[in-house]
């Protein structure tokens, strides 16, 4: 079995082996079939001066045109043949080479993502990995149509005069030889090209993004300046690229062709008997014919050069994306127990730490209730443990070192303030492609009344970022997507923030009910259901961390104690509207943004 290294290009064209099985194949037959031309058409030139001395009739003419006619179809067809094998290969590498950059980067830290900057990933998942593919394509076609086809030729010169063949084979070396020296104003051409496209794509992502607020601002102009100049660089270093490219191509060939002047020269006095071999009109014209193919399959050899120059730029641009991940040991369970001690966190240029002290243990099935005041870095405590960044002391899931031992994938589902959603319908922003029970994800959301009056159902577009839906319904189909995906430690930040009491209530039982064998940290400012959480952590003033119990906290901290009967003091009814501008019951709230179908 071959292992899979996709960051060797060998992998590529192993795993495609079938394929290009029968591209050699038909590769062969075609290139080994081109040498036939040379010696039909010097044939055919001696039967039309042997049917005008009278030594041959005209039928035999007929007959050999025929025949050529048959090689030429045959020759076609496997040329046909191998073409589209060799594209398909190319086309199954490509989407290979894109599958595998996808998951590479779906398993980086957004921040390792925002270092690259989206412009310049775009233009390596796309462009780049189309160059290289295409450059492996190439690769493969010219092994046959250049290699084969010109040690046939050459091999068949050799038949025919072995001295005269080894002068003008001198030539087409020297074009090889040119392109090699222009192997570095070639890549780097190539790779400020590549450069360029990339600042590009950021710039062009950039200004659709913001838009509005250029427009707003009247910053319009300014922007359209900047992007014209991107524009501009494009241009000219896209034109370089293409200019060292293809305009060396006809020098390739006139080097090559050089050697031509020698065989009118000598291969003329062979057919007067003065040179070195004996030849008639058919070795002569087959011998021309010959080395002048020979000549232009050199060219695009050359030529060849340039272009995998190109694709080895692309080639390397993507090849850290293409490495293995380290791998982690998996726990053997996922019902494992998470300990977290001590641990810290700073943001990189800050004088004091946002998280200080977090100590707790938790086993499958407890609720840990995280709150504190406004601004006090509870968000940024849940995304310490999705490892993004560096902080101190320990976090371990089943006691091996979350982040060192495992990775978080896998084991932790996280939503955050707002649910990141895609511009497709309700079921596929909630399956992402798998398998599973969607109407239990709804439900358990108490969604699925909701889902029901849309449109389509299930099958409803929700625009682009959930543009046609109301805040409550956003943050509650990123909950059945969490529910959906279940994982053993969920992660929830502020998941009750648009719905009112009644409704938290119905999901807080659904959570406790369906994920009993998960820890969940339930991330609110709202404490209503913080009562039946098995521990609380309070986030105080410079971030230091109380873990108690919701009980203990009431008696013991003045401000947790402000908070809960503020909400209490303040709460409506169940089944009304809550204190944070939340939706109705069941989304019908007044204000609420339902969805009809259209853009809000």
């Amino acid at each position: 079995m071959v292992q899979k290294h996709p960051d060797r290009v060998s992998w590529y064209f192993l795993k495609e082996k079938k394929i290009l099985a029968v591209t050699t194949v038909s590769g062969l037959l075609y290139n080994l079939g081109l040498v036939l031309t040379p010696w039909f058409e010097g044939q055919l030139s001696q039967y039309i001066a042997d049917i005008f001395t009278g030594t041959r009739h005209p039928s035999s003419l007929v007959l050999l045109s025929l025949l050529y006619v048959l090689t030429v179809l045959f020759v076609q067809a496997m040329r046909y043949v191998k073409r589209l094998y060799v594209r398909r290969f190319a086309n199954n590498t490509g989407l290979s080479m894109k599958e595998i950059m996808y998951e590479r980067l779906l398993g980086k830290s957004r921040k390792e993502l925002l270092g690259q900057g989206a412009g310049n990933l775009m233009t390596k998942v796309i462009s780049d990995v189309d160059a290289c593919a295409e450059g492996m394509r190439k690769f493969t076609t010219e092994v046959f149509d250049t290699g084969v086809a010109m040690a046939a030729y050459s091999a068949m010169l050799f038949y025919y005069d072995w001295r005269l063949t080894f002068l003008v084979l001198l030539f087409p070396p020297a074009a090889y030889f040119l392109a090699d020296r222009l192997k570095k104003p070639v890549t780097t051409a190539s790779r400020k090209s590549r450069e360029s496209a990339g600042r590009l794509a950021a710039g062009t992502m950039d200004r659709l993004k913001n838009a509005m607020t250029y427009r707003v601002f009247g910053e319009e102009k300014a922007q359209n300046r900047r992007y014209d100049i991107l524009l501009s660089d494009y241009a000219e270093k896209r034109i370089r690229s293409g200019l060292w490219e293809n305009t060396m191509e006809p020098l390739y060939q006139v080097i090559a062709m050089t050697g031509s002047l020698l065989i009118l020269w000598l291969g003329g006095r062979n057919v007067l008997g003065e040179g070195w071999e004996a030849w008639n009109i058919a070795a002569f014209a087959a011998y021309l014919s010959c080395f002048t193919r020979l000549a232009v399959k050199a060219s695009h050899a050359a030529h060849l050069f340039n272009a995998l120059q190109k694709a080895e730029v692309s080639w390397q641009r993507i090849h850290p994306c293409l490495m293995p991940q380290k791998k982690h040991t998996l726990p053997i369970s996922p019902a494992a127990f998470l300990s977290v001690k001590n641990v810290s966190f700073t943001y990189p240029g800050a004088s004091r730490p946002t998280i200080q002290n977090l100590t707790f243990t938790a086993s499958p099935g407890e609720i840990i209730g995280i709150t504190g005041e406004t601004a006090s870095g509870k968000s940024t405590l849940g995304r310490i443990f999705l490892m993004e960044s560096p902080h101190e002391g320990s976090i371990t899931w089943g006691g091996k070192e979350m982040g060192k031992e495992i990775s978080p994938r896998g084991i932790i589902g996280y939503l955050g303030h707002e649910a990141e959603l895609f511009s497709t319908t309700v079921e596929d922003n909630i399956c992402l492609g798998k398998e599973g029970n969607l109407e239990e994800a709804l439900r358990a959301a108490d969604l699925d009344e909701d889902i029901a009056a849309f449109p389509k159902g299930i099958k409803t577009s929700i625009g682009e970022g959930g543009v046609r839906l109301s805040g409550g319904q956003k943050s509650r189909i990123g909950l059945s997507r969490l529910i959906y995906h279940r994982r053993p430690l969920l992660i929830l930040d502020a998941p009750f923030a648009s719905v009112d009491y009644a409704t938290e209530e119905r999901i807080f039982e659904n959570l406790q009910f369906l994920c009993h064998d998960s820890i969940i940290l339930l991330i609110s400012h709202r404490l209503h259901p913080f009562p039946a959480c098995s521990q609380v952590l309070w986030v105080g003033k410079g971030g230091k961390v109380t873990t108690s119990t919701h009980e203990k906290l009431l008696k013991e901290n003045r401000e947790y104690r402000k908070l809960w009967e503020i909400q209490r003091g303040g709460r409506a009814a169940p089944g009304s509207k809550g204190s944070e501008g939340s939706e109705g019951s069941k989304g019908k709230g007044k204000g609420d943004a339902r969805f009809t179908g259209e853009g809000s």
